[in-house]
């Protein structure tokens, strides 16, 4: 079977890890900041602080941002909303619920699968504190016309909603020539097992400006300032309540690893889903993703809405070709069923949805075998 997803692990790991392992330091500490040093110059902002998963960092962007207290200017004494997509991870959208705070549902766009930006546009409000975007298989949103919204929206309503990226598809992609991570916005990356770059599990938080940043960095360890020699035999007063969300030494020894192979990795995503393009680009029964001059996917997925997907599917893995709708919509569980309303963007396409192997293990031979099945169809 050619897998959908595989771990990509550097066989440098093992001697790192073995080094930390035999340190007598294993929790946050030097490997760490060695970590994120590298990873201030990979992506090319230096404020940039590590969490145990990409959910843990969504959970603490909308805790500074959108959570208690709220951002600059926004009205708090009603109940804040976070505008969102339904079409990705559960770990996306519960931690908005873990804030305290209200989900509003926006649109998805056939032609990208990201949020629709016209929607989003409509349902800003005034109780909106923040809204998430998800970079869908690596592919960004237009963040250009998303600043544009932002600014209507703060004439209007006299506070700008912080925008929250949640790029757990998508390290390796930029947009207007840079990477994500540049855009004034927060981002947060996983580093989860199965991602282009992996440290067993972790993510990133990618902040705007060094004063969040300083924040994030002592939220993520119950508030307290471990580098002014606080720590549980000598604690000084803790300002602002944190969270225990650090990443630590063994995390950050296989992501050092992973880091140094992580871009022909993704290269190899990228060329296998040129490939796909090519190829499958008039096959009767697949309607195909957008693809824009100014952004570039990591292609961490190769999604195509297909007609009776089951039946794709099901042909797919008869031929040893693993596939999936990897996410399905978020608004349909029970415990975010009071935030249902229409959204008939996604509604036209949701049965449709299906990725495709296109990872960096996938072989030359391999990908003409799954475009060779296809083209046969289903």
């Amino acid at each position: 079977m050619i897998p959908l997803f595989k771990v990509g692990m550097s066989a440098d790991a093992g001697r790192l890890v073995s080094d930390v392992l035999s340190s007598g330091y294993i929790g946050q500490g030097p490997r760490v900041e060695e970590f994120e040093d590298a990873l201030r110059e990979r992506i090319g902002n230096p404020n940039v602080v590590t969490v145990n998963s990409a959910t843990s960092g969504l959970h603490l962007a909308l805790h500074m941002v959108a959570g208690a207290g709220g951002p600059g200017g926004a009205d708090v004494s009603v109940p804040g909303e976070v505008l969102t997509s339904p079409l990705t991870c559960t770990a996306t959208n519960w931690p908005i619920l873990a804030n305290g705070l209200r989900i509003r549902w926006v649109d998805v766009d056939p032609a990208t699968l990201n949020v629709d930006l016209t929607d989003l546009a409509r349902k800003i409000t005034e109780r909106t504190r923040a809204v998430v975007v998800v970079h869908w298989a690596g592919y960004p949103v237009d963040l250009d016309r998303l600043s544009r919204i932002l600014d209507d929206a703060e004439r209007t309503f006299g506070h700008r909603p912080v925008v929250i990226e949640d790029c757990a598809h998508a390290w390796g992609s930029t947009f207007g020539g840079r990477p994500l991570g540049n855009h004034g916005n927060i981002a947060v990356f996983s580093f989860q097992a199965i991602k282009h770059l992996t440290t067993g599990d972790g993510g990133l938080l990618v902040l705007p400006d060094p004063q969040l940043a300083e924040r994030a960095r002592l939220l993520r360890w119950y508030g307290i300032d471990r580098d002014r020699g606080q720590s549980f035999r000598c604690e000084h007063d803790v300002a602002e309540y944190g969270f225990k969300f650090h990443l630590n030494d063994i995390n950050a020894a296989i992501g050092l690893a992973n880091l140094a192979e992580v871009d022909g990795r993704v290269a190899r995503h990228q060329d296998n889903a040129a490939f796909y393009d090519r190829e499958l680009k008039d096959v009767a029964g697949i309607r195909m993703t957008e693809r824009a001059d100014d952004r570039q996917s990591s292609f961490w997925l190769y999604s195509l809405l297909v007609q009776r997907r089951q039946a794709f599917m099901d042909r797919l893995a008869e031929r040893g070709i693993d596939s999936s709708p990897v996410h399905h919509r978020n608004d349909t569980h029970s415990c975010a069923r009071e935030y249902r309303q229409l959204l008939p963007g996604l509604d036209s396409f949701a049965d449709q949805v299906v990725s495709i192997p296109v990872g960096w293990w996938v072989t030359d031979t391999d990908r003409q075998h799954i475009v060779d099945v296809i083209r046969g169809g289903w």
